[in-house]
Order: structure tokens, then sequence, then C-alpha cells
């Protein structure tokens, strides 16, 4: 069985040199869906690029900092944010194998003002913009994590000489992304973060599984508890949105479903039963694809949820000890607390793995994402997937750049995080209503969700317009006493 992303379509601009249309529909590129289980999983990859996105600041940093403010109380919450949104997740994977459009593509189509494009790819481009925030943090934990392996402690604090400066190793980072960005295609893309994955996940876990806590601690974390503070509820609900499938990951699947080659291989729709049974075919690969990498991330998620409420929680720590040069250097710590000195160039190791991974899928993602949205806009129109692939590229470089811009400027990680979380979050709402829209109006009855799924969608959406409202009356109630 050959992986349809290997089986592209070919195209080459005036200077003959060879391109590949990743989102071009032919007869030529039909495959036949695998057929058993182990078939199956060796033609996953979107839901792992994915995971490598997800299992990155939002849970080094922000999922840590909410357990150790918070203790196991939100425990539910972290489940409840990794579980819910891969039912539209799955949803928008369905679309775009079924119909052969993007993303912003499908939200194109929808009702309402416009201008280019729809209302709803503005304010994806607002929400992403914001999300340069996280990027920016990343860099420069990954700067204090280098520093900390070449100058220990000492160099964090003091900062003296240019390689124990934490902006030189955070530009070193965002130039060294650059270039990664700029050699490889998908499948580099997927097996860089696969390894990665697995490694950050295997070392959290352990460090979790040797944490003191029982099972009184964690049965109370199932109860439905809230914050006890405006700041944590603010960050409750920043883990909420960056957590689990963010919104950013959402808008981002039906790239990598694409790229994969999993529409390509169901071709293009007609009315023939062997178009259904394809389509159906695939349509499975893609949910286990989605549902294998929600328990990837979600193992990480709570491991180092638990990290930090088992860990940090009560140990006095105040908001100094998890923000700006002295974030990296808390973590470490907990990790040689839990597992012993052996485990710190492990922490580092994973730390770096984790953030630097995210900021280069992320950025991947957000490229695509905006050559895209130019497109759709009439803002930068692309007639040829050449044109397409160099305006990725174009922001495979802007993109580390306004990032390392960001952090020189503002350099309080947590705040960063929280600020693209909180994005992220009030996107949820939009972007979940608008996939059931597009399911009732446009979906093929042949290969349309069972009514469970649908059920499970609908679950969805009113869970995230739920939070995302008492959120907003909660903050706004906090702010007027």
């Amino acid at each position: 069985m050959n992986d349809p992303s290997d089986d592209m379509i070919v195209v080459s601009d005036q200077e003959g040199s060879a391109h590949i249309d990743l989102y071009a529909l032919t007869h030529k590129d039909i495959q036949d869906p695998p057929t058993s289980l182990v078939q199956a999983l060796s033609q996953i990859g979107p839901g792992l690029i994915l995971a490598a996105s997800i299992v990155g600041t939002g849970e080094l940093i922000n999922t840590t900092a909410l357990g150790a403010k918070q203790g196991f109380v939100l425990l539910w919450l972290i489940l409840i944010s990794c579980v819910i949104k891969v039912f539209v997740q799955v949803e928008m994977g369905r679309y775009a194998i079924t119909q052969g459009k993007t993303s912003l593509a499908a939200l194109h189509t929808l009702p309402g003002p416009r201008f280019g494009t729809s209302w709803l790819g503005w304010l994806w481009l607002i929400m992403m913009l914001a999300t340069n925030g996280q990027l920016a943090a990343m860099e420069g934990l990954v700067g204090e994590a280098a520093v900390m392996v070449f100058h220990g402690d000492d160099g964090v604090r003091s900062g003296v000489g240019l390689t124990a400066s934490v902006p030189f190793w955070a530009a070193l980072t965002c130039f060294a992304a650059i270039a990664l960005l700029l050699s490889g295609g998908y499948k580099r893309l997927e097996k860089i973060t696969t390894i990665l994955v697995a490694l950050v996940t295997f070392v959290t876990v352990l460090g979790a599984l040797r944490l003191p806590m029982s099972l009184g601690d964690v049965a109370g974390g199932l109860k439905f508890g809230l914050p006890d503070s405006k700041d944590g509820l603010i960050l409750a609900f920043s883990a909420f949105g960056i957590t689990g499938v963010g919104a950013s990951e959402l808008f981002a699947y039906p790239y990598w479903c694409i790229e994969k080659g999993y529409a390509r291989a169901t071709g293009p729709r007609t009315q023939d039963d062997d178009w259904a049974r394809r389509a159906k075919g695939w349509l499975r690969v893609m949910q286990l694809d989605a549902w294998f990498s929600m328990v990837v991330f979600t193992l990480a998620t709570v491991a180092f949820y638990f990290m930090g409420a088992a860990a940090l929680h009560g140990k006095g720590l105040g908001d100094a000890d998890l923000k700006g040069a002295g974030m990296i250097r808390t973590l470490a710590n907990m990790y040689v607390q839990v597992l012993g000195p052996w485990a710190r160039p492990f922490f580092l190791l994973g730390a770096w793995a984790v953030l630097f991974k995210t900021l280069y899928v992320a950025t991947a993602g957000n490229s695509r994402l905006t050559a895209d949205f130019l497109n759709l806009s009439g803002f930068w129109p692309q007639k040829t997937p050449v044109d397409r692939e160099r305006i990725v590229k174009v922001f495979c470089v802007v993109y580390p750049l306004l990032s390392l811009g960001i952090f020189l400027a503002y350099s309080n990680p947590l705040k960063l995080i929280t600020i693209g979380g909180a994005a992220q979050a009030l996107m949820l709402p939009l972007i979940a209503g608008a996939t059931l829209y597009l399911r009732y109006r446009d979906t093929d009855p042949r290969v349309a969700p069972s009514k469970v799924a649908d059920l499970l969608s609908w679950t969805a959406f009113l869970g995230m317009t739920a939070v995302s409202v008492y959120y907003l009356g909660e903050l706004a109630l906090k702010l007027t006493r």
C-alpha cells in the first residue's frame, strides 16, 4: 500500500523545475483505502503534525502553570478540553476530504459580510496574529534553555556575554527554524515531528508516573470545580483555548489532510458507488489519525498538568517564578525534584524539542493559511502551485522574525501565551458553529456523519460556547468589582 502523499501531481514553472500541486484533485491520483488496521495506521500523519503543534507552550507553560496555581481542581477542564474539540476536527477533515477544500476556502463560502473573503476569514487573521505572541514566547524560552545548557542557572540570571544572552539564542532559534522550514515539505515535517512528539511524551509521562500524588487527588480533580481568582480564571480559559486541538490547529488540520493525500486518493466527487466507497475508507483513516493523536497529546497534557499540580502547587511560587527569565529554571527544578538530577539535561532537551517543534509546525501551518487567505481575498492572487509555494516560503521567514521582534520588545512568556490562548478560545465556538453549518449545507448524504457523531459535534459546539460565554461574563463581573 503506497502512501498517497508519495503520488503527487507535478507541474513545472517557466524555468522547467518540478513543483507539486498537493491541492489538485484528478482521477489519476485515486487510490483504494487501506483494508486493515495495520495498513490504516501506516497512513496516519496529519494528526501527529497537529500533536507536535499542540504539545508545546500550552502544555509546557500554560498547563503546568495552571496546575501550579490551582492544584488538581481543574483536571476535569483539561480532559474536556483535550477530547471535545476532536469532534469538530473530524468534521473539518471530513469536509476537506469529500469537498477537496481547505478551511479558509470552505469558510469563504459562508453567508454574511465580506471584504474580499468571509468575515470569519478575517477573524482567523486577527486570531493568528495574536498567537504570534505564543511563538515569541517559544523563541525566548528556547533561548533560556540554551543558556542553561551552556552556562547554567548563573548564565540566565546574569546574561553576561553574547553566548550567555537569551536574545542571542532566541535569534539563533529563529533563524534555525527559518532554514528548516525553507528546506523541506510535508514528508520531512511529518518525520521530524513524529520523533519529537514521541520523545517529549515519553519523558513527561515518565515524570508524571513518579509524582507524589494519590488517587484521591486525581478523583478530586475530576469533580467540577472553578478557579479561585480572576487570574486563575484567565489562565484556565487560556488553557481551554490552547490545550487539546486549539482553534489554530483546527484551521490547519484540513491542510495537512490534503497534503498527506487523503483527498487526492479519494478523488473528485462523482455519483458512482466507487467514489463513496473510497471516501468512506479514507474518512475512517482520517478518524483513526485524529483519535490516535488525541490519545498522544492528552497523555502529554495531563502529565504536564500533574507535574504542576503535584510538584509545584502549594510551594509558595510567585508570578515571577512562572514567567520571564525564571520560568525554564523553575520547571527544570521541578523535573529534578521529581526524577532526580539526571532529569535536568533530559528536561532541557525536552523543553527545546517541545518549543522548537511547535514554533516549526505552527509557522508552517500559519504560512499555508496566510497564502490561502491572500489568494481568496484577492490581495495576493496565486495562479499556479508555484506562486502558492513562493508565498508560503515568504511567510516562513516573516512569522519567525515577527515573533522574535515581539519577544525582544516584551519578554513575558506566560502573558504572551495567555493572550494567544484566550484569542483561540474565543474563536472555538465560531469555527465549531461554521463547521456545523457547512455540514448541513454541503455534506453528501452518502458520506454524512452518523446521528451520534452529529450529536457529539453539537455537544462540542454548545460546550465551547458555554465556556466562552461564562468566561466573558465572569471576567466582566470581576473587572467591575
